[in-house]
Formats: C-alpha cells, sequence, structure tokens
C-alpha cells in the first residue's frame, strides 16, 4: 500500500498528511480531557515527549518491534497521566492548568539531563517506521474509540462532570475516579502519537515538546470545538496545512494565520463544529429521506 501511495503522491505530501494524521490523534486525546471531561491541560506535549523517547529508546537500544514499542510508549503516558492525576486532578481552572504546565517543564529538563535520551543534543538514528497507511489506519480506530467512549455510561458521566462537577458527585459520580481515568485514555494517545511522531522525524530534541507546541494542540481542539470530535479533526488539518498553503506570502503568513484565528473565534466561539452532533445530523437525514421515500411510495 505505502509504495503504491508512493507512486501517486509526492514524498512532501505524504509527509504533511502522515503529521496531520499522528496530530489527530495526539489531538483527540486531548478533546477528551479537556472538551469531554473540561480538565484544562497545558501539559499535552509532555506526554507526546514521553511516549516518543519511550518508543524510540525502546527501538533503537533494546531493538524491540515497533508495534510493540509504540503501545509501551502510550501505556508509560497513560501510567505517568494517571499517576500525575491523583494530586493534580483535585485542582480545577486555571490552577489545574498550570500545574500541568509545570510538570511539562520538569519532563523536559529531565529528559536535557539524561543520557539515555542524549541530553541536550537529542536522540537520533531512530528508523522510520511510521508510513502514512499506519497512521490512516490508528486515526480510525482512534476516532471510533472516541465515539464508543463518548457515547457510552462512562462518556456520560464525563460530560456531566463537565457541566457542573458538584451536581455530578450529588449524583453519586466519583468524580476524582471518572477524571483520573479520562486523564489516562487521553494520555494513551499522546503517547501513541509521540511514538509515530519519533518515528517519522527519526530525531528528538526536548525543547520540541515546550509550552508553545502544547499551545498548539489546544489550539486545534478549540478551533474545531471542544468536546467535538469530528470539529478535533478539522481544526486539527486547517491549523497544520494552513502554514503550507501560505508559504507563498511567507513575510505575512504569521499575520494572515492570526488574522484568521481572531475573525473565526469572533464569529464562531465555540469552534467551527462546536455544539454539532454529526451523527444526530446524518440520523436525521436519514429519517427524513426514509419519510420521503414513504410518502412517494404511498
Amino acid at each position: 500500500m505505502d509504495s503504491l501511495i508512493a507512486n501517486l503522491i509526492s514524498p512532501y505530501y505524504i509527509k504533511i498528511f502522515t503529521l496531520v494524521g499522528i496530530y489527530i490523534i495526539i489531538a483527540l486525546g486531548l478533546n477528551f480531557i479537556t472538551g469531554v471531561t473540561g480538565q484544562l491541560s497545558f501539559g499535552h506535549a509532555a506526554f507526546v515527549s514521553i511516549g516518543a523517547y519511550t518508543a524510540a529508546i525502546l527501538t533503537t537500544r533494546l531493538q524491540l518491534p515497533f508495534l510493540a514499542s509504540l503501545l509501551l510508549g502510550g501505556l508509560l503516558a497513560a501510567l505517568v497521566g494517571i499517576l500525575l492525576g491523583f494530586p493534580i486532578l483535585r485542582l480545577t481552572g486555571d490552577y489545574l492548568g498550570i500545574a500541568t504546565l509545570g510538570f511539562c517543564e520538569i519532563v523536559i529538563v529531565v529528559f536535557q539531563n539524561t543520557e539515555i535520551t542524549g541530553g541536550t543534543i537529542g536522540l537520533s538514528g531512530i528508523a522510520k517506521n511510521t508510513s502514512l497507511t499506519l497512521v490512516f489506519i490508528l486515526v480510525v480506530i482512534t476516532i471510533w474509540s472516541m465515539y464508543r467512549l463518548q457515547n457510552s455510561r462512562f462518556g456520560r458521566a464525563l460530560l456531566a462532570i463537565r457541566e457542573d462537577e458538584i451536581a455530578a458527585h450529588v449524583m453519586g459520580i466519583n468524580t476524582t475516579a471518572y477524571k483520573i481515568q479520562a486523564f489516562g485514555i487521553g494520555t494513551f494517545f499522546a503517547g501513541i502519537g509521540g511514538g509515530l511522531y519519533a518515528h517519522m522525524i527519526q530525531y528528538l530534541n526536548p525543547t520540541d515538546f515546550g509550552f508553545s507546541r502544547s499551545f498548539d494542540y489546544l489550539t486545534f481542539v478549540v478551533l474545531g470545538g471542544l468536546g467535538s470530535i469530528p470539529g478535533t479533526v478539522l481544526g486539527t488539518t486547517i491549523l497544520t496545512l494552513a502554514p503550507e498553503f501560505l508559504r507563498f506570502v511567507d513575510e505575512y503568513r504569521m499575520m494572515i494565520y492570526g488574522a484568521l484565528m481572531v475573525t473565526m473565534m469572533i464569529f464562531r466561539p465555540k469552534g467551527l463544529l462546536g455544539g454539532v452532533d454529526l451523527a444526530k445530523a446524518i440520523h436525521a437525514l436519514k429519517q427524513k429521506n426514509k419519510k420521503n421515500t414513504l410518502s412517494g411510495d404511498a
């Protein structure tokens, strides 16, 4: 499949589309934490870096298979997320955001001062194992998983926590346990995305996973619409491709980019697809077509 795609699309576009897919996986994980559960996280890049370094070290130093390393990277990111969730998820709002931001900076310092991660020089020699086909399959699995989770009893409890945590607690929902589980799931997908990123770029540096990268992921989710899966996919795709499309006005690219963001937030403050339930819209359209067909037969 990859050889066929390589014959049809230039390597440049394959790299761009692969990056879009990786960012979608990462952003959907953050959407589950921030959009669905309502927990503000400024440190998502830290979990991406944990997955990236874990997968890269396991394949380069221990010669483990790529897919096993990818899974272990995701699991380690989830484990760290769960352990971190116990103390910090009792915080809310800005305090939680500041705590996750602090954790992100701690992770960078640890990676910069650890020999196995290459320190400040970075980690190189990572094999190129990430392909567009693999990323596409994982994007489909991630979207399917997110829909299943959001429409489950567990997902509805998370939505209740997002809307009113005190009311949800009074109704018998163990809010802390639910928030920690949601944080673990979101960070797992961040770790998977990090492993894919490491084996696409083939070089890792701790400074690539700072606050600005976390802010990028948060922007993807906010632009698309908090809590919206199709919105997150759309927002991530637009903001990842926008810098490439604006290269012909390179000097003014960031100014245009910023103006588009401000305009979008003025006219669509809930995001592009915020408040839009595509599943219900498609179901309503099917019902309407079915009714029209029955009316025509009569």
